[in-house]
C-alpha cells in the first residue's frame, strides 16, 4: 500500500479527532488556540471560527477550579503543562456558550516537536453531574479570591498571579513591574474621621484603580491599607512613570465628609522583576522601597534607581 501523504494523514488525523466524543483542543506556547474539534464545540457551544486564533484566557470559557479560583490567568492546567512538561487532570467548571456552567474532567499533555515544548494540549469531558447557575458559581469565584471590603483582587489572588508572571518571565522573557503602595497616615485618618470613613475611602480608591488599570495588568488590596500592583510589559526605564502615575490616580480621590472634601496620598516603591527573582525576594524589595517611600517623606515614589544608587555610591 501507498505511503500516506502528509496532508491526507492530516486530514485523516483530524476526521479521528472529530469523531471522538471527547472535546480537544491545544495551543501553542503563547496560549493561543490551534485547533478545536466538533466535540469541543458541542460541550461548550462555541464553534472552531470562533475560538481558534485567540488565547484561551480571552476565551470566554472562564475556567474556574472547584473552590471558584479563577484559573485562565493563575492556576492553569495547560500554563503548568506548557511550563514543566507534566501531564495534568482535573476537575473545574467552564461556561458554555449559553451562560451556564457545567463540571468538566480536564487532561492536559505537552505538545512537543524536536524535543522541544511548543505547545499544549486539552481533552475534556462531561461530568456525569448537572449544570450550575452561573450566577452562584461568580458568587463563590468572587468570594475566594476578592476582598469584601473593596472588591479587589485579594492578597491569595495577588499571590497566585505573581507566581504565574514569575513562571511566565522566566519561561519567555515577559517583563512586569510590580508596585507597592501603602495610604500614608491611614491610623490618623481612621481617628479623625471614623472607621466608616476609612472604608468609604479604600472603596472609593477601589473604584478609581478599577476605572484606570489596562486589561493586562492587576491591581489588589494586600492587606489593610497596603496596595499591590502588578504591570505586564514594562522596561525598566517605565518604573517611575508607573508609580508617578499610581500615585496620581490616587491623589484624584476625593470623598465627600460633612461639607469638605477628604483626600489620602501613598508611599509607593516599585521594582521590575529579575531573572533570579523569588516570589518572596520580589515582594521583599518592593516592600523595601516603599518603606523608603515612608521615611524619607511620604507621598512619593522610590524605584530601583534608587537601590542603584545606592550601590553605586557604596
Amino acid at each position: 500500500m501507498d505511503m500516506i501523504k502528509v496532508s491526507e494523514h492530516n486530514e485523516l488525523l483530524n476526521s479521528m479527532l472529530d469523531n471522538i466524543t471527547d472535546g480537544v483542543y491545544c495551543v501553542d506556547v503563547h496560549r493561543r488556540i490551534m485547533y478545536w474539534n466538533k466535540a469541543a464545540e458541542r460541550i461548550t457551544g462555541y464553534s472552531k471560527e470562533e475560538m481558534i486564533g485567540r488565547t484561551c484566557f480571552d476565551s470566554q470559557l472562564d475556567h474556574i477550579d472547584k473552590k471558584g479560583r479563577p484559573l485562565c490567568n493563575l492556576l492553569c492546567p495547560l500554563v503548568g503543562t506548557i511550563f514543566d512538561g507534566r501531564e495534568r487532570h482535573e476537575q473545574v467548571f467552564v461556561r458554555n456558550k449559553n451562560g451556564h456552567r457545567l463540571p468538566i474532567i480536564v487532561n492536559t499533555f505537552p505538545l512537543e516537536l524536536n524535543g522541544e515544548t511548543i505547545g499544549a494540549v486539552e481533552v475534556f469531558q462531561d461530568c456525569v453531574a448537572p449544570t450550575y447557575d452561573d450566577n452562584i458559581i461568580d458568587e463563590l469565584s468572587e468570594a475566594a479570591m476578592h476582598d469584601e471590603l473593596t472588591g479587589m483582587p485579594n492578597r491569595s489572588y495577588l499571590n497566585n498571579f505573581l507566581i504565574y508572571k514569575l513562571k511566565e518571565s522566566l519561561r519567555f522573557i515577559r517583563p512586569f513591574v510590580l508596585l507597592f503602595a501603602d495610604i500614608d497616615n491611614f491610623r490618623d485618618f481612621n481617628n479623625r474621621y471614623g472607621h466608616t470613613e476609612g472604608d468609604n475611602i479604600l472603596r472609593c480608591i477601589a473604584i478609581k484603580l478599577r476605572t484606570r488599570a489596562r486589561k493586562d495588568d492587576l491591581i489588589g488590596r494586600w492587606g489593610g491599607e497596603e496596595i499591590i500592583g502588578i504591570f505586564s510589559g514594562a522596561e525598566d526605564c517605565d518604573e517611575q512613570i508607573i508609580g508617578e502615575k499610581f500615585k496620581r490616580w490616587i491623589d484624584e480621590v476625593e470623598l465627600e465628609h460633612n461639607g469638605q472634601k477628604l483626600k489620602v496620598t501613598v508611599s509607593v516603591g516599585v521594582t521590575a522583576v529579575r531573572r533570579d527573582d523569588t516570589l518572596e525576594s520580589l515582594i521583599s524589595r518592593a516592600d523595601k522601597l516603599m518603606y523608603i517611600s515612608k521615611n524619607t517623606g511620604k507621598d512619593r515614589v522610590t524605584t530601583d534607581d534608587y537601590l542603584r544608587q545606592m550601590h553605586t555610591d557604596d
